[in-house]
């Protein structure tokens, strides 16, 4: 299926690593023109030259961007720079977050700043990325926004997963909001996700279990109905199909990307 995306431009927060990487590179081969968006300016040009290599020349631009999401003032210039360096702004994806959240202790250990931090950065950088491609959506009748949540805000695990219940409600309100001026909001819950940071997990819940990483990997891919770990690309593909016109239809949704881990019934 072609999906209709070149000549589009994507804005990816997150974007120097990990999902964010993945996300860039399959719209970048789908010809869309890519700002990816993080806070070190080292990460990104390496990630922007990664993504270049792969892609090769038929596909879109990649445009590097340092911005703080926790700061309206940057995510307004970032933005501003996007359009003006690359003529518009078609697609949004939000992915800028603390993988796996600050605050996964019992309540007596939790940190109440470790919390504040995460939805600072998750949910209200989220709104801020929304608030600022907005405009320029409205005035050309379309646009896409995608936001990554997380499958903690499925169900009661840890405390830092109310950011991602959070960014379910922003998803539906805004999709509300902006979908009679042809802009569709969704967001996606990945599952377990073989990148760098997923390790780190393995790492930390071995060390709470008192078991090896390697057996706590075991112990997921043991519950994931297709018993393997998703691979980057593939959430990447699922974003881009949502970012295309393909999937005009198709908004306000929470969609769990993760292999069928979660077994709750979704009406």
């Amino acid at each position: 299926m072609d999906l209709d995306l070149r000549g589009k431009v994507a804005f990816v927060t997150g974007g120097s690593m990990g999902l964010g990487e993945a996300i860039a590179i399959q719209l970048a081969r789908e010809g869309v023109d890519v700002a990816i968006v993080a806070r070190r300016l080292v990460e990104l040009n390496k990630a922007a030259e990664a993504i270049r290599k792969v892609v090769g020349a038929h596909g879109g631009r990649i445009l590097p961007i340092v911005a703080d999401t926790t700061d309206m003032v940057a995510v307004e210039a970032a933005v501003e720079q996007t359009v003006s360096t690359l003529g518009r702004l078609d697609i949004l994806v939000n992915g800028a977050a603390h993988p796996g959240g600050l605050v996964r202790s019992e309540i007596e250990e939790a940190s109440a700043d470790g919390l504040l931090e995460d939805i600072d950065i998750k949910v209200v950088g989220y709104f801020r990325c929304c608030k600022a491609v907005a405009p320029h959506m409205r005035r050309q009748k379309y646009g896409r926004i995608i936001n990554i949540g997380g499958l903690t805000g499925r169900g009661s695990k840890h405390i830092s997963g109310m950011r991602n219940v959070a960014i379910a409600h922003l998803t539906k309100t805004l999709s509300d909001q902006l979908g009679p001026d042809g802009i569709t909001v969704n967001v996606i819950h990945p599952g377990v996700v073989e990148t760098p940071h997923i390790h780190e997990l393995y790492d930390k819940e071995a060390k709470k279990q008192g078991i090896s990483a390697e057996e706590v990997e075991q112990n997921y891919i043991r519950v994931t109905p297709i018993r393997r770990v998703l691979q980057p690309e593939e959430i990447g593909w699922i974003v881009a199909f949502l970012a295309s016109p393909r999937a005009g239809a198709i908004t306000g949704e929470s969609l769990g990307i993760d292999g069928g881990i979660t077994r709750g019934i979704f009406l």
